[in-house]
């Protein structure tokens, strides 16, 4: 008796499990209402953007263009190449701290309105389900179930793999992808691969897996305690109005009835002694992750506002103000007050405004073309038959701009200092990167103490680029001015 009590948990561990372990499959109730209607419409915006991107050009480039085989990245017309680091690092922490602040501001409005997980879910599959299946209560006949589960899962197939092929596109551009749509996939087998596992794992996720993407494997839900503080904008009950529930018929209040002396349920519980909550449970059979939100603000919360449409519809049909769940703070909420400037919120954007300033000065900055100089492996140095002291350099350079480049290297100083001859020039292709190994020769009075500093130039054909490169070290022997025999 005593392990089978620590088997059983009190309560339900997770909103998707039974208290036994088992799944609990969840069928939420349709509730339209304000918020329904603008999810619907922020939706179906995001649906047809992440379809049209990729065929959308700018400059004559794709809009979105991930091309990880060479290395390229296309964002809006802007091309980002793998010297780009700093640029891309600089995105990333701009995003980051952007859902920072609006994780702090707002909550998970991202998980309710525009997570593809929620968008797909919600307005995709689940309306493709309701419509062979009947919604919640109101289900259809038992003919012909199996032929609908079929054309069910067929038309489930049909828009996952749209959708992954979509997705796809982004990384092997559209006009890539339609080409190969129409021929064999053996011509382009790792690409088909992709798409036909990209497609089974999105099968998997909107027929089976579901909500349990957001209640276990999404990481966005526990880091809300870091994330949110007590003036966050949340979805919550309003407990002070709401409580005492009770589902009995309200009768006129009498004057000797107290909260104190009339239990919980009782008939002659008067509408001044329960609260506005009536236990219907609405939002509880609305919610899409299956959780009560009048047990306060939980992980599984993904702020979709389907259970504030649910609880306004029945506060209409019983003549009580709505908002009894409502978009607000755990503040508001338990002290009727309201902190919008808190640390957090200053921080943040100062930020933002940091690293987003950052961005821009990199990005403004930014030449066509990029030069790196550095030292080749091997020797420092060697002397030449002739008494010459050599050093093998690298170069490397990246041209930006839409059209091929030839590049020439020259030495500014010291004096006595040459690059060989079938070395001087390179050329890059429109968009690439090219790398050039080539010696330098000196003579060996360069060197007093073993170094000398050099100044190389790289300049374009045009003459439309020119750049003097940071002064180089370049090594050789001790030299004391004559030899000693």
């Amino acid at each position: 008796m005593a392990s089978e009590s620590l088997l059983n948990p009190d309560e339900r561990v997770l909103p998707t499990l039974n208290e036994d372990g088992s799944r609990r499959w969840l069928n939420p109730r349709q509730s339209p209402g304000k918020f329904w209607h603008g999810r619907r419409i922020v939706a179906y915006i995001l649906i047809i953007l992440f379809s049209a991107i990729p065929w959308i050009r700018i400059n004559g480039m794709p809009a979105m263009y991930l091309d990880i085989v060479h290395r390229e990245f296309t964002l809006f017309g802007k091309v980002f190449l793998p010297t780009d680091t700093l640029l891309l690092g600089l995105l990333m922490m701009i995003l980051f701290i952007s859902i920072f602040l609006v994780t702090a501001l707002f909550g998970r409005v991202w998980c309710g309105w525009m997570c593809p997980q929620t968008v797909y879910m919600e307005f995709l599959y689940r309306p493709i389900e309701w419509l062979f299946e009947g919604k919640p209560g109101k289900r259809k006949p038992k003919n012909f179930r199996g032929v609908r589960k079929v054309l069910r899962y067929v038309v489930y197939f049909l828009v996952s793999l749209h959708l992954s092929q979509t997705f796809v596109s982004y990384f092997v551009s559209a006009d890539s992808l339609s080409h190969w749509i129409l021929g064999s996939p053996f011509d382009h087998l790792t690409a088909f691969i992709v798409v036909m596992v990209s497609t089974g794992a999105m099968m998997f996720d909107f027929s089976i897996f579901r909500e349990q993407t957001c209640c276990v494997v999404c990481p966005y839900a526990r880091m809300q305690s870091v994330l949110l503080d007590r003036d966050s904008l949340i979805v919550t009950y309003d407990p002070g109005r709401g409580e005492p529930r009770g589902k009995k018929k309200r009768t006129p209040k009498q004057p000797e009835s107290t909260p104190e002396t009339v239990p919980a349920g009782d008939v002659s519980l008067n509408v001044l002694e329960l609260g506005d909550c009536i236990d219907c449970t609405m939002c509880v059979q609305t919610c899409p992750t299956g959780i009560d939100i009048r047990d306060g603000l939980q992980l599984e919360c993904i702020g979709c506002a389907q259970c504030i449409d649910a609880c306004n519809v029945v506060m209409d049909k019983i003549g009580r103000p709505r908002g009894l769940i409502r978009y607000s703070s755990q503040r508001t909420i338990e002290d009727g007050k309201h902190q919008f400037w808190r640390p957090r919120v200053i921080i943040y954007p100062l930020i933002l405004l940091i690293v987003t300033a950052a961005f821009l000065a990199v990005l403004l900055n930014k030449q066509d073309t990029d030069v790196l100089l550095m030292r080749d492996k091997g020797l420092p140095f060697n002397t030449l038959p002739s008494g010459e002291i050599t050093n093998q350099l690298r170069l490397r350079i990246t041209n930006r701009s839409d059209h091929d480049e030839v590049y020439t290297l020259s030495i500014l100083e010291p004096a006595g200092v040459r690059i060989g001859e079938q070395y001087r020039t390179l050329t890059v292709e429109a968009g690439e990167e090219e790398s050039l190994r080539f010696p330098i020769f000196a003579p060996p009075s360069l060197f007093p103490d073993s170094t000398a500093m050099i100044s190389v130039r790289v300049t374009n054909s045009d003459g439309s680029y020119t750049k003097d490169l940071e002064p180089f070290k370049m090594h050789g022997p001790y030299w004391k001015g004559e030899t000693d025999d």
